[in-house]
C-alpha cells in the first residue's frame, strides 16, 4: 500500500524532485548503503574528535567502546529514521510536514537544511581545499607561492584556487544526480579501507608494534567518569544529528527496507570498527613515536616519505570530505530550498544557491576560531536532536508507520493541522532544545549539554507523545489515514 505513488497531478504544486520516488525508479542496493556513510566517518573532524577523547583521559578501551556503542546506536537511528523514506519514497523536507505541519516544517527545515547544512558545507569545502593545496604543492611547489602577499579576505591565492576547485567538484556531483553519488560511494569504499588501514599499520610500526599501543596510559584525569564516557558517545552521535534527520533523502532510493537496513547497519558498524582501529593507532602511535599525538590526518600524511603514498592518501581524504559534504550538506540544503520555494526552485537550483552562499559566508574566516565552530555545532546538535525525537515519535508511535500521501501533497489535508502548524511539535522542540542547551549557559546543567544528543532526542520523543495524546493537538494523525490510504492506493 505504501509502495505506490498515489499523488494525483491535480493536487501537486511541487517540483518533480520533491515528489515520491516511484518503486521502479529505486535502484539503491545493500552495497550503496554499506558505503554511503564512509566519508562521514573517515574525515579530519572525526579524528580530531577522538583526539579530544584521549585529552579527556579516556583509556584505549574506553575510546574503543565509546566509538562502537555510538556506531550501534547510530546504525539503529539511521535505519529507523530512514524507514519512511524507503516505504513512501518521500524526501525529508516533505516528511517534516507530517510532524510539524505544512508551515511549521519550515522551522526545523531551515535549521537543518539551510543554516546547518550551508554553514557546514562551507566548513567542509574549506577543509577539503586544504588537502587539495597539499596535493598540488607536493607536485608543483611553486603553486604555494602564487600571488605573493595577495589575499582575498584573508585567503591567499593558492588557497582560493584550491577552494574554488574543490567547490566546483562538489557542484558537478550535485548535477550528476543520485545515481552518480551511489556509484561514487561504491568506488570510494575499498579505497578508504586501504588508505586508512594503511595509516593504522604505519602508526603501529612507528610505535614499535601493537604492544606499546595497548599499554598506553592516558594523561588526563576524567577518564573513569561515567558521565564523561556517555558524553563522548553523545558527542559522536551529535555530529550525525543533521544526517540522522535527513536520512530519508537517501533511503527514498532504496529497492526495499531490507536493502537499507542491512546496508546501513553493516556499513556503519564495520566502518566505525576500522575507524576505531585507525584513529587509536594513529593518535597513540604518533604520541609514542614523537612525544606528541597527531590528531589531524593531514599531518600524518605529511610525515610519509613517498610521494605516491602522499598523493593516494590526500586524494582519499579529499574524496571522503567530498562524500560527507554532498550527502550531509548540499543535498539536504537543495531539497529544503526547493521545498521553501516549490514553484520557483528545483533541487539542483536550490543546491547551487546553497553552494554559492557557502562561498559568501567565507568559511575560512569562521574557521580561524575553532571554538566558534564547536559552539555552532553544539547548538545545532541541541536543536536538531529534538527534531529527530519528534519525527521518530510521530512516525512510529502516533502515525503507526503510515503517511496519508494524498494529504501530504494537498493544500488542505490533514497535515495542515492548525493553520499549517502542529503546535505540540513546535512546543516540544522549544522545550527539548532549551533543556539540551541550557547547560552551556548554566553550569549546574552542564551534564545535560554534554549529553545533548541523548537529552534532546529522548526528551522530545517522550514530550511529543504526551502532548499529542493529552489533547494539545485536536488533529488525530491516525484517525482517518487508513481509510484515505486505501482510497488513494
Amino acid at each position: 500500500m505504501g509502495q505506490n505513488n498515489p499523488v494525483s497531478n491535480q493536487e501537486v504544486s511541487f517540483s518533480k524532485d520533491l515528489m515520491p520516488t516511484r518503486q521502479e525508479d529505486r535502484k539503491w542496493k545493500v552495497g550503496n548503503y554499506f558505503s554511503l556513510w564512509m566519508g562521514a566517518v573517515h574525515n579530519v573532524p572525526s579524528y580530531l574528535t577522538i583526539g579530544g577523547f584521549f585529552a579527556l583521559g579516556l583509556s584505549i578501551g574506553q575510546v574503543f567502546w565509546a566509538i562502537m556503542i555510538a556506531a550501534v546506536i547510530l546504525g539503529a537511528i539511521l535505519v529507523l529514521g530512514g524507514h519512511a523514506g524507503a516505504k513512501f519514497g518521500v524526501p525529508t523536507s516533505m516528511l517534516l510536514r507530517t510532524s510539524f505541519g505544512q508551515r511549521g516544517a519550515m522551522v526545523p527545515g531551515i535549521i537543518r537544511g539551510v543554516i546547518a547544512a550551508i554553514m557546514w558545507f562551507g566548513f567542509q569545502t574549506y577543509a577539503g581545499s586544504l588537502a587539495v593545496t597539499i596535493l598540488i604543492g607536493e607536485f608543483w611547489p611553486a603553486f604555494l607561492n602564487l600571488g605573493g602577499g595577495w589575499n582575498f579576505f584573508g585567503l591567499h591565492l593558492p588557497g582560493l584556487i584550491s577552494f574554488l576547485l574543490f567547490w566546483s567538484i562538489n557542484i558537478l556531483f550535485v548535477y550528476g544526480g543520485m545515481g552518480v553519488l551511489g556509484k561514487f560511494t561504491n568506488f570510494l569504499s575499498p579505497i578508504i579501507y586501504i588508505v586508512f588501514g594503511g595509516m593504522a599499520i604505519w602508526a603501529v610500526r612507528l610505535a614499535g608494534g601493537i604492544t606499546p599501543i595497548l599499554h598506553y596510559t592516558a594523561k588526563g584525569i576524567e577518564g573513569n567518569s561515567v558521565l564523561v564516557f556517555i558524553g563522548c558517545v553523545s558527542a559522536l552521535l551529535a555530529t550525525w544529528a543533521s544526517l540522522a534527520v535527513s536520512v530519508s533523502d537517501f533511503t527514498r532510493e532504496a529497492r526495499s527496507q531490507k536493502d537499507q537496513t542491512i546496508g546501513q547497519i553493516a556499513g556503519v558498524i564495520l566502518t566505525y570498527l576500522l575507524f576505531a582501529f585507525a584513529s587509536i593507532a594513529v593518535i597513540v602511535g604518533s604520541e609514542i613515536a614523537f612525544g606528541t599525538p597527531i590528531w589531524n590526518v593531514l599531518d600524518v600524511v605529511d610525515k610519509f616519505d613517498s610521494k605516491f603514498a602522499i598523493a593516494v592518501s590526500v586524494i582519499t581524504i579529499c574524496l571522503t570530505t567530498l562524500s560527507v559534504n554532498i550527502t550531509g550538506n548540499i543535498i539536504p540544503a537543495g531539497y529544503q530550498l526547493a521545498t521553501l520555494f516549490p514553484k520557483k526552485l528545483t533541487f539542483k537550483t536550490g543546491a547551487l544557491i546553497a553552494a554559492v552562499i557557502g562561498i559568501l559566508i567565507m568559511p575560512w574566516k569562521l574557521m580561524e576560531n575553532p571554538t566558534s565552530i564547536f559552539t555552532f555545532l553544539g547548538i545545532m546538535g541541541g536543536l536538531l536532536s529534538p527534531v529527530l525525537g519528534i519525527m521518530l515519535a510521530q512516525y512510529f508511535v502516533i502515525a503507526k508507520k503510515e503517511i496519508n500521501m494524498k494529504d501530504l501533497y494537498s493544500a488542505n489535508g490533514m497535515y495542515r493541522y492548525r493553520n499549517g502548524f502542529n503546535i505540540p511539535a513546535l512546543v516540544t522542540t522549544a522545550i527539548a532544545g532549551v533543556i539540551s542547551l541550557i547547560g552551556q549557559f548554566v553550569p549546574v546543567f552542564k551534564p545535560l549539554y554534554d549529553m545533548s544528543f541523548f537529552t534532546g532526542t529522548i526528551t522530545a520523543f517522550i514530550l511529543y507523545i504526551l502532548f499529542a495524546k493529552t489533547g494539545m493537538s485536536k488533529i488525530n494523525i491516525t484517525g482517518h489515514s487508513e481509510d484515505r490510504l486505501k482510497e488513494i492506493s
